[in-house]
């Protein structure tokens, strides 16, 4: 304040070119922060989409890898598969059968024949018996495997025996847990030390007490040194690393992009529809390598069929979560619509209020009113929805390893919440007037 006491004079209007000035000075600075944002944001939905297949496969390698119960739920219907049983008995049948020396079968009847002083037409010709011999082993064979691979205790033992082995191998991976076989440095050893103290105690078990004095020494065995352990060790921390924190890395590069750009809602729908097409490319590009794969895969060593079965049922999960990403982009994009000023939203818009709007006057007029809480709702309608949307992206989130059946399941119960809140809004209505009774007979 002026210590004389006058007040500081008015500041003097601006001129109309001064005005005409200040404007355009607006207009620009608006205009180069709106393409600030929407260079960013468009520089982030890039990287978004580049990265949202690679953080799909990242997390579906690392359940596989890390997790032995997904593992185990991942190859356990192989055992079930007919192609697959085919494949595997024939296999193990053959194994069998190609163990036998048929040939020297043959030469021993021929010996024991000739022992009998059988006719040398009949010792000569015991060579012939080989083909047939072979045959009728590998019958017999057959049918004893195949009813062991189809038995259900084949299916236990299946299940057992991949979780053990997944189990053994990502402990020896990562180094970390108790396992049979650990590594140590660049040696990979088997510890029996359960079995030799099993083995003690059975001694002294039977008698023989002094097998309780049996000295502790190194209870392991060496079973093979690579010099790529290390290597594969460090390549297990990094997908633990990226299968974790690639998804989470996309998931917050997308939501920075549609927080940085001019339109929050054009923003998401760009989100929405640029991850849709990537999780097409990645559906395009799995059925591509299917071909690949079956193109590599001799016949002699795995049938098409059996070869074309594993394959679908390792990547079946992948494909389930690519789906539901696909599911879940589809529905974000028209929810953005819907949310916007469209001829087609607002029509569809219409429609519910109208019809949420009738049920709830309905309620009213038969003595169901919500009163203030009504109101409140109908007041805040627009923070409502959001919050109910949020709290379904938020399922979906916090959801294990969700599907396209459970998207629509939360999307159903999304739509039926935000209908039940429209019509509690629209039951707040006060009873009808007798003027309005009247005017309505």
């Amino acid at each position: 304040m002026d210590p004389s006491g006058a007040h500081p004079p008015a500041p003097e209007p601006l001129s109309t070119a001064e005005r005409q000035e200040y404007e355009r000075l607006r207009r620009l600075a608006t205009m180069r922060h709106r393409r600030a944002r929407t260079v960013t944001a468009s520089v982030l939905l890039v990287l978004t989409f580049l990265l949202a297949p690679l953080a799909v496969v990242a997390a579906w390698v690392n359940s596989q890898v890390s997790d032995s119960d997904r593992y185990v739920q991942t190859v356990a219907p192989l055992a079930t598969a007919p192609s697959v049983r085919n494949a595997l008995t024939d296999r193990l049948t053959a194994r069998v059968v190609d163990k036998v020396d048929f040939r020297a079968l043959t030469d021993a009847l021929g010996r024991a024949l000739a022992k009998t002083e059988a006719p040398s037409a009949v010792v000569d010709n015991t060579a012939l018996l080989t083909g047939p011999l072979k045959n009728a082993m590998t019958t017999a064979v057959h049918n004893v495997v195949n009813k062991v691979v189809t038995s259900d205790q084949f299916t236990e033992a299946w299940d057992i025996a991949n979780r053990r082995a997944h189990a053994a191998v990502v402990k020896t991976l990562t180094g970390e847990g108790n396992s049979a076989v650990q590594a140590r440095g660049d040696t990979i050893v088997l510890d029996i030390g359960t079995l030799v103290d099993n083995v003690k105690k059975r001694l002294v078990d039977e008698g023989y007490q002094k097998a309780a004095a049996i000295p502790d020494v190194d209870k392991t065995i060496p079973l093979f040194t690579t010099d790529k352990l290390d290597k594969a060790q460090g390549l297990m921390r990094l997908l633990d690393v990226v299968g974790t924190w690639l998804p989470v890395t996309t998931l917050a590069l997308a939501a920075i992009a549609v927080w940085t750009a001019p339109s929050h809602r054009v923003g998401l729908m760009a989100a929405a529809i640029g991850t849709g097409v990537m999780m097409v490319v990645l559906l395009i590009g799995l059925a591509v390598m299917r071909r690949v794969y079956l193109g590599s895969v001799p016949t002699d060593v795995l049938p098409a069929d059996a070869a074309s079965t594993i394959y679908d049922t390792f990547v079946r999960f992948l494909r389930a979560s690519t789906r539901t990403l696909l599911v879940t982009a589809v529905i974000t994009a028209v929810a953005g619509y819907l949310y916007g000023p469209g001829r087609g939203a607002r029509f569809v818009r219409s429609v519910t209020a109208r019809g949420t709007g009738a049920t709830g006057r309905a309620l009213a007029r038969s003595g169901v009113r919500t009163g203030a809480t009504g109101r409140w709702l109908e007041a805040h309608r627009a923070w409502t929805t959001g919050v109910v949307i949020a709290g379904g992206a938020v399922a979906l989130v916090l959801w294990n390893y969700p599907t396209a059946a459970c998207v629509a399941l939360v999307l159903g119960i999304v739509l039926v919440v935000l209908a039940l809140l429209g019509i509690l809004a629209a039951a707040s209505a006060p009873p009808p007037t007798d003027d309005q009774i009247r005017r309505t007979t």
